[in-house]
């Protein structure tokens, strides 16, 4: 992760975060972990935990918790003990918030601690989480100032449709080994995690059909050559369907009750609400695990439906999470914004903040080295010509 090193050596020098507290809640796997020994470079005190019950590399935790970094995962944690790690977050008294999912922020609020107090901001990772901070934001119970990592430039258009795009086909093939090529594959969203899934499916020979509730994107996915349809009608001739919309029962019963025998069942949204496992459960006569990350649903007209990695991110549940050039872009976003609240955090009203674009530009630099890509430069005449209007025809 060149990017993030390169930050952490100039962490070392300058010691940003000395004497403050950073209190993280992500998926604690290899590469989270390297932003937190970079957090903890720049002089910080860090304590992390689980964003996911199913994410956890148990060996990066093993790795951290010897240089020193308190944290509570483990993977395949109880929901008890995955509150318990969000708790201690709290408890750490933390200066600097990083989330994602926003779990760590909506506690605070939750469990009274929703002052600002001495916290001088948040910065947040995901789509979902984003949701949520605005909601927060539009009730006027948002506390501290949040930084939008995941509309970031440099975050959404690679890590939402590169990162999710690849790995989520990995956590696929590795948790059932079946070919993809001349089936059908249903992705349920088209934002940019789903342009993301949706043009590897393409890649590999799927034929996928993309379900949205937005028209707009509907339409852009038909102009991009995907079928569109409705997932009531998509469900009856899927092998696949991959949900990636952060919202809720985006598969339930209605869909459940008319899917095609042999489908599997794939989330690669935050949270676990996208496939509704209750109704699942509720219309199969027998469950039964066939593989490390599947289980299969037998309903009582002999069709069997497929669930992977317990409809939990599939991505870092049964694959490996995103690569690892994605997520040093990523994370350089994130330690850099976490620097920025540190300098003008206490200057900053409560609200949603985007990446100041200097630190995302930065990264895109940084990012185009190892490609051996270089761009030009607007000359001075360009550059006037940009920044007037009385030039035309």
């Amino acid at each position: 992760m060149p990017i993030l090193e390169e930050i952490r050596a100039r962490f070392e020098k300058e010691q940003p975060f000395k004497g403050l507290t950073l209190s993280l809640v992500l998926h604690v796997e290899s590469k989270t972990c390297a932003l937190a020994l970079a957090l903890q470079a720049g002089g910080g005190d860090v304590h992390m935990a689980a964003s996911n019950p199913l994410s956890t590399d148990d060996d990066a935790v093993a790795h951290v918790l010897h240089e020193g970094v308190e944290t509570f995962a483990v993977k395949g944690e109880s929901l008890t003990d995955y509150r318990r790690g969000i708790q201690e977050m709290l408890d750490a008294d933390p200066d600097i918030i990083i989330d994602d999912g926003s779990d760590l922020v909506a506690a605070a609020i939750e469990r009274g601690k929703g002052q600002r107090g001495k916290v001088l901001g948040s910065t947040e990772e995901t789509t979902t989480g984003v949701v949520r901070l605005r909601a927060m934001q539009k009730q006027g119970k948002l506390p501290w100032p949040a930084i939008d990592v995941n509309d970031a430039t440099m975050k959404h258009l690679f890590d939402n449709r590169f990162g999710t795009g690849q790995s989520t086909l990995d956590g696929i093939f590795s948790s059932t080994n079946l070919v993809v090529a001349g089936k059908t594959a249903v992705v349920a969203g088209y934002g940019w995690c789903g342009k993301g899934v949706a043009s590897r499916l393409r890649g590999l020979g799927a034929d996928v059909v993309v379900t949205e509730v937005d028209p707009s994107r509907a339409l852009e996915a038909r102009m991009e050559g995907f079928r569109v349809m409705r997932m009531l009608d998509a469900v009856r001739q899927a092998d696949f369907i991959v949900t990636v919309t952060g919202c809720t029962d985006v598969v339930r019963a209605e869909h459940l009750k008319v899917m095609k025998s042999g489908c599997c069942l794939a989330n690669a949204g935050h949270f676990d609400v996208e496939i509704n496992k209750k109704d699942l459960e509720g219309l199969a006569v027998e469950k039964r695990k066939v593989r490390g990350s599947v289980e299969e649903f037998r309903m009582a007209d002999g069709r069997r439906i497929y669930l992977l990695a317990e409809g939990r991110l599939v991505n870092l549940a049964a694959g490996q999470g995103h690569p690892v050039e994605i997520m040093d872009m990523s994370f350089a976003l994130q330690a850099l914004s976490a620097e920025h609240l540190k300098k003008a955090g206490k200057g900053m009203m409560p609200g949603v903040y985007p990446v100041p674009e200097p630190l995302d530009r930065a990264v895109a630099r940084a990012a185009l080295r190892p490609y051996g890509a270089e761009v030009d430069e607007l000359t001075s005449a360009q550059q006037k010509y940009l920044e007037s209007w009385q030039e035309g025809t």
